[in-house]
C-alpha cells in the first residue's frame, strides 16, 4: 500500500463515523512504511485497532521497538500461532518460527498484553494443518492456555479458530493430495445457516494494496470485486455508502459457514 492509498484510506475513515475498527493484516502489515501512520492517525480518530501480527515480525532488525508502539496505541494484536508446540507450528510456517514466536510473545506480555484482566488486548490464531474442521474453540482455548501457560509463561486472552480456505496455497495442497472434492463437501455438508448473520463480509470492508476494494479478506484473494459495483477507493466519500450494499459470494464461502461457523473474530458460534 503506497502513500496515496493511506491517505484517501484515512481520509474515508475520518469522513465515516460508524466505523469503529480498524483491522490491519497482509502477512506483516507491520513492514509496510505507512503503518504506523496508520494506526497513529486512526487513534487520534478515536478508532480501535487491531493488527494480525504473524509474531516474527517483532524479531526483525528495526522492528524491535514494535511491542512499545503498540502499548503505546493500546493496539489490539492478533497473532498466528497454529499450534502450542513445535512440530506443527514448524510443519505449517517454517523451522524455527516456534521459537521466534515464543519469544515475541513474551516481550507482548513483559509490557502487559495478554495478562488477566490487562487492558492491552493479545489473542491468539489456530488455523488447522490438515483438510478438516477446527475443533470446538471454547476446548481448544483451554488446552492452548494450560500448555502455553505451564511450558511458558505465556498469558493470552482469547483463541480464534479458523477453517482453512480452499483458495491459493491451500488449495494448491489440496490438489497435490487429491483432496480437493473431499475437502469441498466437507464444508457444504456442514453448512450451518445459523452462522449467516455473524459472517464477517456482512460488516467488513476489505481494502487492497491498490485501493481495490472487496467484501472480505478472501475475495480480495481471489480478486473478487466487491458486490457493490463500486470497485475503488476514489469511487466513495463515505464508507456507509456500501453499507447495505449486496455481498459477492463463491464456492470458498462454505469455509466461513461450516460447522461452528469461521470469521477474523474466530468461531461464530
Amino acid at each position: 500500500m503506497g502513500e496515496a492509498v493511506a491517505t484517501r484510506v484515512l481520509e474515508l475513515l475520518a469522513a465515516s463515523a460508524d466505523v469503529a475498527t480498524v483491522d490491519l493484516t497482509g502477512g506483516a502489515p507491520e513492514l509496510n512504511p505507512h503503518f504506523r501512520r496508520l494506526v497513529g492517525r486512526a487513534r487520534e480518530l478515536g478508532r480501535h485497532v487491531i493488527d494480525r501480527c504473524n509474531l516474527t515480525v517483532l524479531l526483525e532488525p528495526g522492528m524491535e521497538d514494535l511491542p512499545e508502539f503498540f502499548a503505546t496505541h493500546a493496539v489490539e494484536v492478533v497473532a498466528s500461532l497454529p499450534c502450542y508446540g513445535p512440530e506443527n507450528v514448524e510443519k505449517q510456517r517454517g523451522r524455527g518460527v516456534f521459537d521466534k514466536s515464543i519469544e515475541a510473545l513474551r516481550r507482548l506480555n513483559a509490557l502487559g498484553y495478554g495478562c488477566p484482566d490487562a487492558p492491552l488486548v493479545l489473542n491468539l490464531v489456530y488455523n488447522p494443518v490438515g483438510a478438516f474442521l477446527p475443533p470446538p474453540q471454547a476446548e481448544l482455548e483451554a488446552r492452548y492456555k494450560d500448555e502455553l501457560r505451564r511450558g511458558f509463561g505465556i498469558e493470552f486472552h482469547r483463541l480464534f479458530t479458523l477453517t482453512n480456505m480452499p483458495i491459493k496455497r491451500f488449495a494448491e495442497f489440496l490438489a497435490r493430495q487429491g483432496q480437493q472434492e473431499a475437502y469441498a463437501s466437507l464444508l457444504v455438508n456442514h453448512f450451518n445457516p445459523s452462522t449467516v448473520p455473524g459472517l464477517m463480509c456482512r460488516s467488513l470492508l476489505s481494502v487492497g494494496w491498490d485501493g481495490s476494494l472487496y467484501d472480505c479478506d478472501f475475495n480480495q484473494m481471489l480478486e473478487l470485486p466487491l458486490g457493490a459495483g463500486v470497485r475503488t477507493i476514489w469511487e466513495l466519500d463515505a464508507i456507509d455508502a456500501v453499507a447495505r450494499r449486496p455481498i459477492a459470494t463463491g464456492s470458498h464461502c462454505f469455509g466461513c459457514t461450516a460447522g461452528a461457523g469461521s470469521s477474523c473474530g474466530g468461531a461464530l458460534q
